[in-house]
């Protein structure tokens, strides 16, 4: 348990490989049990430490899960993964709503390799689409706007893409790509749907590669734009 109190919440998780010079900031889907990914990151990740925590609201985590709120704690987290690993780089990835998470940080911070798995141009989009009869746009609270912050983020980009995700459509997948403006790799699992896409040993192999790469990336640009 390795708690960061904020003013309003305190917010709880793991480091995973702790020790490393190398960090990774992770932010989970919503109805991801992050603690279960732990002995993953530890075998995929050897060489870096992985913070896991879960947001205001969540798990064990206080407060009240506002977006604004969460995506202050994620710049909190981030700074305060950096102030432990001195020189060190710290990357951040994302997963589900985590991509809004970690696209925001990485739109307000330096980070050098940004991952995405299963992520959407937006929350909002992503409603509309499953409830195109309602102004859902217009009435969600919490919108998570990936397609404005992603383009700010000057760093690599990895995109981890399900190719039967319902919870996500691809379109909208597509669509924060496009917003991007410059290029990612891409590695597309075509037989995954949402909550599958990192049961396939090439998810973790994939992740491994791209973030502990000592010069560029390894991940091969499979299904990349």
């Amino acid at each position: 348990d390795n708690p960061i109190t904020r003013r309003d919440a305190v917010l709880r998780g793991w480091v995973v490989n702790p020790g490393h010079p190398r960090a990774l900031v992770y932010f989970g889907g919503n109805g991801e049990r992050i603690e279960w990914n732990r002995d993953a990151f530890r075998d995929a990740l050897p060489t870096t430490t992985v913070y896991l925590l879960a947001y205001r609201g969540y798990g064990a985590s206080d407060g009240n899960p506002e977006e604004s709120l969460i995506l202050a704690d994620a710049l909190a987290v981030f700074d305060e993964a950096v102030a432990r690993h001195g020189s060190g780089q710290v990357d951040v990835a994302g997963r589900s709503l985590g991509t809004g998470v970690a696209s925001y940080v990485a739109s307000q911070r330096d980070v050098r390799r940004l991952v995405l798995v299963t992520p959407f141009d937006s929350l909002a989009s992503v409603a509309q689409a499953h409830y195109p009869a309602f102004p859902v746009r217009w009435l969600l609270r919490d919108r998570y706007d990936s397609l404005h912050y992603l383009p700010r983020h000057r760093g690599e980009l990895l995109v981890l893409r399900a190719g039967r995700d319902e919870v996500i459509p691809t379109r909208h997948t597509q669509a924060l790509l496009g917003g991007f403006g410059r290029a990612a790799l891409v590695v597309d699992f075509p037989g995954a749907d949402h909550n599958s896409v990192s049961d396939d040993p090439r998810y973790w192999t994939s992740l491994g590669r791209f973030l502990q790469a000592d010069g560029k990336p390894g991940v091969s640009p499979r299904g990349a734009r």
